[in-house]
């Protein structure tokens, strides 16, 4: 076992709690110089257990390189995840382009990390927890505005063209590039940093606890690193049933998404009874109208198959008046239906979502292009409806 602990200079940490020994190495997830660093403090240091920042989901997608393409988009949809992973897709074109600008493909020192502990046959242990709950937990924590600046915050960090200097591409080598865009969006939205990073320090804090061995050694994000060293030290008790649960979504949009079926309906029944039947077959059509319109020429305007165009015109007039299923979706499930990825577009996805032009070529991306902008049509035209079907009363 090494002796000399400085070798491997800051970005490495040594933690003794309760006669365990910890060896924290935290990384940048786009930088050659943390893959060759992770290898070498695991061959010097023959640890018990090697731990990283990767759930089971993840790490099959690492190193198979295959994550888009066993993608099943149908069932995606029908459970209704589209939202999360269009947030996964875009921050993984953000961390795709940091990494092609440093010639390095994300995440290879955690795959590094898995392969150097498999060659020396040391155990492995997977300690991040689930991605699609980690982004569940922060999407459900959020504000309709919160959701807003973050989407808006993502989208231009992954459409960004912005030429980085060598300056900052060597502080980009020092730094765990995601979780530091994570980090400044946190400040601005707390809620979000306790879900994205607070609460998977826990996760990787105790993973690490429940390792086994006397020596593990971990290999972080460097975003990462300060807050576990402080769970180890505290000897904090975390309770991972806690926070893998995904917490039920906030009761007002419940209430506002059936409540704008109760106003428009009775509103629609009170015209018919003072006004009279036609004044409220009127206002039934411009309701049909005002939302239908609008939900097609969201697909329209993303290139969408005819058919998701139909339904997105027939299907958002009802969709408005239920909070169970959005116009997106439904459209979104007749483009993928009618014309679904290839295989190329599906390999090549985490690249093109940082060009805004290929958001109409990709076939992938087109779904959601039909899904975002369509839904966008409705809910503007559910509010229209509402305005003008309410005031006719008065």
């Amino acid at each position: 076992m090494s002796e000399n602990i400085n070798n491997y200079g800051p970005d490495v940490d040594f933690i003794n709690v309760d006669d365990r020994r910890y060896i924290i190495i935290g990384t940048a997830h786009i930088s050659r110089e943390s893959a060759d660093l992770v290898r070498k403090v695991i061959e010097a240091e023959q640890p018990d257990t090697v731990c990283v920042e990767l759930d089971p989901q993840r790490y099959k997608a690492l190193a198979e390189q295959k994550k888009w393409q066993n993608l099943d988009l149908k069932t995606v949809i029908r459970e209704k995840q589209l939202t999360t992973l269009l947030i996964n897709l875009l921050l993984g074109s953000y961390q795709k382009r940091m990494g092609e600008k440093l010639g390095v493909t994300p995440g290879l020192e955690l795959l590094e990390a898995t392969n150097a502990a498999k060659e020396n046959d040391i155990p492995v242990e997977l300690c991040d927890r689930d991605v699609r709950i980690t982004l569940r937990r922060a999407w459900a924590a959020l504000s309709f505005w919160e959701k807003m600046q973050f989407m808006s915050s993502v989208m231009a960090s992954a459409f960004s063209d912005e030429e980085i200097s060598e300056e900052k591409l060597a502080e980009i080598k020092q730094k765990d590039a995601l979780n530091e865009m994570m980090r400044e969006m946190g400040e601005a939205m707390p809620r979000l940093k306790k879900s994205i990073i607070d609460e998977r320090d826990a996760y990787i804090a105790e993973k690490m606890r429940q390792a086994k061995g006397q020596t593990i050694v971990s290999v972080v994000g460097a975003g990462h690193k300060a807050g576990i060293i402080d769970l180890l030290q505290s000897g904090r008790d975390v309770n991972l049933e806690e926070i893998e649960v995904i917490p039920p979504p906030s009761v007002w949009p419940k209430i506002v998404g059936w409540g704008i079926p109760v106003v428009i309906l009775a509103s629609i029944g009170w015209i018919g009874y003072d006004q009279g039947l036609a004044e409220a077959g009127d206002n039934a059509l411009f309701w049909f109208l005002v939302n239908g319109i609008p939900s097609a020429l969201g697909v329209i305007a993303a290139l969408g198959h005819p058919w998701a165009v139909l339904s997105a015109f027939l299907g958002a007039p009802f969709t408005s008046l239920s909070p169970l299923i959005g116009a997106g979706y439904v459209a979104a499930f007749v483009q993928a239906y009618f014309k679904p990825p290839v295989v190329h577009e599906f390999q090549s996805v985490s690249e093109d979502a940082g060009k805004p032009l290929m958001w109409w070529k990709n076939r992938l991306l087109r779904i959601f292009l039909v899904f975002i902008l369509s839904g966008l049509g409705s809910f503007l035209g559910t509010w229209l409806g509402v305005g003008k079907i309410v005031s006719a009363i008065f």
